[in-house]
């Protein structure tokens, strides 16, 4: 079986940053499941580095609330829970609402293309079924969206949330029953922006939180009845 759990070395980074980032990227994604434990033995073996900075980005990872430590047992990832995921969503439904409205206003021609190009290109990254790549197009498009309200304050802010939205995000995506519905979300977003229509386009940046908030408790409360 293939290890996802690689280093990517980064000659403008300290070692331990690079490792931090790795195992961070792991657990956002998947990659380290929650309740996996985390050794730091098996851990430096796995990326070819030494205790220290697998230790350095574990204390890092805790801080950040990816990681618990449990007694007697050690670090692990945090499990994915209802309310650590209703914290970040109510955040975020009215930040994405704030941010169509502006962009409803404030979007560019430019924007507009590039908005439209985002669709068409998560479209396709839907057809290839990667997790990965469809989670990154979604990201992409969010962002012209962010961009497009000029509000450097609103961006640093969603940008700040952003990296624990992901996570969410990676679970919301990894079903696949929900595509087709997530597509056409994404084209009533762009549609209602083109005509500036702020009442619907905030309607369904909710309406587009709600449903993945549904659908991740759904899956939540499924993996708590199969254990």
């Amino acid at each position: 079986m293939q290890d996802h759990l690689q280093i990517k070395m980064d000659e403008f980074l300290p070692l331990r940053d690079v490792v931090f980032n790795t195992l961070r990227q792991a657990i956002l994604t998947g990659d380290l499941k929650p309740g996996e434990r985390l050794m730091e033995i098996h851990l430096a073996n796995r990326l070819g580095v030494s205790r220290t900075p697998i230790r350095e980005a574990i204390r890092k990872l805790e801080l950040e609330g990816l990681v618990i430590m449990i007694p007697r047992r050690g670090a692990e990832v945090a499990q994915i829970t209802e309310k650590s995921m209703n914290d970040v969503l109510e955040v975020r439904r009215s930040m994405d609402a704030l941010c169509i409205e502006l962009a409803c206003e404030r979007i560019s021609e430019e924007e507009v293309v590039a908005l439209k190009k985002a669709c068409d290109e998560f479209e396709q990254a839907v057809e290839t079924g990667d997790i990965k790549i469809i989670a990154q197009a979604d990201v992409a498009l969010h962002d012209i969206i962010v961009r497009a309200t000029g509000n450097m304050r609103l961006v640093q802010l969603i940008n700040n949330l952003s990296e624990q939205m992901y996570r969410y995000r990676f679970e919301y995506i990894k079903d696949s029953s929900q595509h087709a519905r997530l597509v056409e979300e994404h084209r009533m977003i762009y549609d209602s922006i083109v005509r500036k229509d702020k009442e619907t386009a905030s309607r369904v940046a909710k309406l587009h939180i709600d449903n993945q908030k549904k659908s991740i408790i759904d899956q939540l409360r499924l993996d708590r009845s199969n254990r």
